[in-house]
């Protein structure tokens, strides 16, 4: 192929490094990469699996997934789209895709959307009471469905229940205590929820801090969910996820995903029933808010170098 035709070496280092900021449960980063003359391929590093989730690829297919995005949103900012691939090869199915870059004039959005690689994190401290940006649920809901995912708040603010679920419907399906009087699977007070689903994730990430605070916490919860629930289905939904994460960030919200309250079998299915109506199956549920107005912000977690996750170079 005529090299005027394809990025360069730099180009594609670039690209692969922002991708490599992609989040994944517990950090595990399960992927892996290999660069060829004519495109880049995305494998499963079954070594990275966390113990917990060792028996279900969903986590680390979404971690895979939003490191897909990741890619995307990087090399449109360096003025390449991509033609991506899913599973393209029947007899290996860790090779999760194959990626062709074609070149493109970078619009403000991508540039926009690159940018928000850098600045997100998950953010597992109490939000702050805030005022959403009009249509912001609207925004982000279509860029979960362009990648073929929906998006399904579980609450608003006040504690309430959504209409699409009653609120003794919902009451238990996290299967976490409540810190409430009136047993330990009440889910009356969703404030009791946000809590205990932050204490489960932190328990997956050593660099998460500690929030101690007594502040309650005003973020909303946002189930994504997808109409299958195949392995292509969480590289998508993984997908969906980067770019609703990136989205919010670049409208200046923090976000933390949390798939930690769905990895018990029943609770999803309470989810698909009460909240998805039997259409869907929830993948992740992500916290979007306002983040505390303190000088101090979360620390970065730490990556693994480039080097690490590339298959040999084929000349």
């Amino acid at each position: 192929m005529d090299d005027r035709a394809r990025p360069d070496d730099d180009t594609v280092a670039t690209a692969l490094a922002l991708a490599l900021r992609a989040p994944s449960r517990g950090n595990t980063q399960p992927w892996r990469w290999q660069i060829t003359p004519d495109s880049m391929h995305l494998y499963l590093d079954r070594t990275r699996s966390l113990p917990v989730t060792a028996g279900d690829q969903r986590d680390v297919l979404l971690g895979c997934g939003a490191a897909l995005h990741h890619l995307s949103v990087a090399f449109a900012a360096l003025g390449w789209a991509t033609i991506v691939h899913r599973m393209p090869n029947p007899d290996n199915p860790d090779h999760l895709a194959a990626i062709a870059a074609i070149a493109r004039r970078p619009t403000t959005q991508d540039l926009a959307m690159s940018a928000a690689i850098i600045h997100r994190r998950s953010d597992r401290r109490h939000y702050s009471d805030w005022t959403a940006p009009p249509g912001y649920l609207g925004l982000l809901t279509e860029r979960a469905a362009a990648s073929g995912a929906l998006i399904r708040p579980l609450h608003d603010r006040s504690g309430d229940w959504p209409a699409s679920g009653t609120r003794a419907a919902t009451q238990g399906w996290t299967g976490e205590p409540a810190f409430g009087s009136s047993g330990p699977h009440d889910l009356g007070n969703a404030a009791a929820y946000r809590t205990a689903a932050i204490i489960r994730e932190r328990a997956m990430t050593s660099s998460a801090p500690a929030d101690e605070t007594a502040e309650p916490d005003h973020a909303d919860l946002l189930l994504l969910a997808t109409p299958n629930d195949d392995r292509l289905a969480h590289l998508r939904a993984g997908e969906a996820m980067s770019a609703v994460l990136l989205t919010a960030t670049n409208i200046g919200l923090a976000t933390c995903p949390l798939s930690a309250p769905l990895d018990n079998a029943d609770r999803r299915l309470r989810l698909r029933r009460d909240i998805l109506d039997d259409t869907a199956h929830p993948q992740v549920i992500l916290r979007v808010g306002q983040a505390p107005d303190t000088p101090d912000l979360p620390p970065r977690t730490p990556r693994r170098i480039l080097a690490e996750m590339l298959f040999p170079i084929h000349a």
